[in-house]
């Protein structure tokens, strides 16, 4: 059994593209979720101690959504993937818990050596 990886964003070509920049030998059970409020649910059924999120979604952005964990105490480890690389932005997500913050379109180099940089992979 893998970690339970959780692929927040609403958009379907980020999700696959997130999944296909995995490393293949690593051993995780992948979760997709299309939206904030749909994320939380799933980190609340531990099926995201690893997270991937995105910051723009409708319903719930990525910004609630680490302020719910943030608030509810939820064990998750949380990597912002989002094109929206204002300063601010990578500041905010910071002060709200987030490991580290990439930028889209990812590819796996980065997300490997982000993977490899907090012993994840």
């Amino acid at each position: 059994m893998g970690i339970p990886l959780l692929i927040c964003d609403d958009s379907n070509m980020a999700r696959k593209q997130v999944a296909r920049s995995l490393p293949p030998e690593w051993e995780v059970d992948i979760t997709f979720a299309t939206n904030g409020v749909e994320g939380v649910e799933a980190i609340r059924e531990g099926k995201g101690e690893m997270v991937f999120l995105d910051l723009t979604m409708p319903e719930l952005d990525g910004y609630g959504v680490l302020e719910t964990i943030k608030a509810e105490g939820l064990k998750c480890m949380v990597i912002v993937i989002s094109a929206d690389i204002q300063p601010e932005a990578r500041d905010r997500v910071t002060k709200l818990g987030a490991l580290e913050f990439i930028r889209k379109p990812i590819n796996s180099e980065k997300l490997l050596t982000v993977l490899q940089q907090y012993g994840l992979f």
